[in-house]
């Protein structure tokens, strides 16, 4: 038995084996590739390229998260790229890049505004403090600019940067929809397309600006294109590089809304259950009670101030009256057929009271609720006679 088990056991291996073998036969190996995109730094950061080519390049790269923290870049030593929003940039703080300039520093920020001719004025504080002006070449108009921009080829070329003791231009793709005009005649160099001017350079004191009309030859999918990465090298040499690229920020909100929204949701739910659940109470709040066996008093009080609260004045002392008249209907059978006047006298001899007394107690209640005083002067009346009685 057991050598015939063994056999099968063989067997069994031996067909695996063949099976295993013609199923490698007929496998074909190949290779995929399986494309994820750009990693997430990649993705959060547009110029990470440009960074990396200039660390390449010795050069000491700094990122600068708003325009606020830029106060103590060294003048003779940095370049500053402003490639980010400039809305929020305030006046005070244009000036203080304008001075820092000036002690000899070197900035490079993207035109953000195009020239309003009815302001005379963009609203770029950086352009209009340098009297520079940028224009649409898609627009007509009489102006110095306007004739500047007029010859533009229907497909403008590259741009072409033309350097001294350069035999062949550099060549630049910038975006040939803006032009940028020197309206103050105060550029030393510039970058021209077939009909517009991409790039100006100018001395400012002691130091050095160069406006563009766009940044995006250094985003990463750019800079290799043409010579984008020269003219980075060219504009940041010898000196450290502070990037600003991303200047404006999320708010908290924003970034909760972003990326927590279901727990914002059941916070809120959680918030107007709790508030639905609190607001339900009738009445006043009483101060929790000791946990032991009431007394007869408290109980009685306790109904007494239900019923005041909501039968009112006018329910008790009509009770306390009916009582009364039950009371005297045993003493003196026919009471209620008398008059009111008959009763009054009829009362004050079975309980000794003045009749003036017992009166003013047996009024119907009035519609308006009495005093405190009034009422309990007229409880202390009642129970009086029909304690009497």
């Amino acid at each position: 038995m057991i050598h015939r088990r063994a056999i099968c056991w063989a067997l069994a291996a031996v067909l695996l084996v063949a099976l295993l073998l013609f199923a490698a036969s007929k496998a074909t190996p190949y290779e995929e590739v399986i494309e994820h995109g750009p990693a997430p730094q990649v993705r959060s950061n547009p110029y990470l390229a440009a960074e990396h080519f200039l660390t390449d390049q010795g050069r000491a790269v700094t990122h600068a998260e708003s325009v606020t923290g830029l106060g103590g870049l060294q003048p003779d030593q940095q370049v500053l790229l402003l490639l980010g929003d400039r809305s929020e940039m305030t006046p005070r703080q244009s000036r203080h890049f304008l001075e820092w300039v000036a002690e000899g520093g070197h900035l490079v920020f993207v035109a953000e505004r195009l020239w309003n001719e009815r302001t005379a004025k963009s609203g770029d504080l950086l352009l209009d403090a340098l009297n520079l002006q940028q224009y649409e070449t898609t627009e007509g108009g009489n102006n110095d600019a306007a004739d500047q921009i007029a010859s533009a080829e229907k497909h403008p070329s590259l741009t072409r940067l033309y350097l001294e003791n350069e035999d062949a231009p550099a060549y630049l793709a910038f975006d040939t929809n803006y032009h940028l005009y020197d309206a103050g005649k105060k550029s030393h160099a510039w970058a021209n397309s077939a009909g517009a001017t991409h790039m100006l350079q100018l001395q400012h004191g002691s130091g050095l600006i160069t406006a563009l009309t766009d940044s995006w030859i250094w985003q990463n999918d750019n800079i290799a294109r043409y010579d984008h990465a020269w003219l980075l090298w060219y504009l940041t040499q010898d000196r450290d590089v502070t990037l600003a690229y991303r200047t404006e920020h999320d708010s908290l909100l924003q970034q909760l809304l972003r990326y927590f929204p279901e727990a914002l949701v059941a916070l809120l739910l959680t918030l107007l259950f709790a508030t639905w659940h609190l607001a339900q109470r009738q009445g006043p709040l009483f101060e929790p009670t000791e946990r032991g066996r009431r007394q007869l008093q408290e109980h009685l009080r306790g109904s007494a101030d239900f019923l005041y609260r909501h039968a009112g004045q006018r329910h008790l002392l009509s009770n306390l009256q009916r009582d009364i008249q039950r009371q005297a209907r045993r003493r003196h059978p026919g009471f209620e057929t008398l008059e009111h006047a008959e009763r009054c006298q009829i009362l004050a001899k079975l309980s000794g009271i003045p009749s003036d007394l017992i009166d003013q107690a047996l009024r119907s209640p009035a519609a308006k609720p009495a005093s405190t005083a009034e009422f309990t002067t007229q409880v202390a009346r009642l129970q009086s006679l029909r304690n009497a009685l």
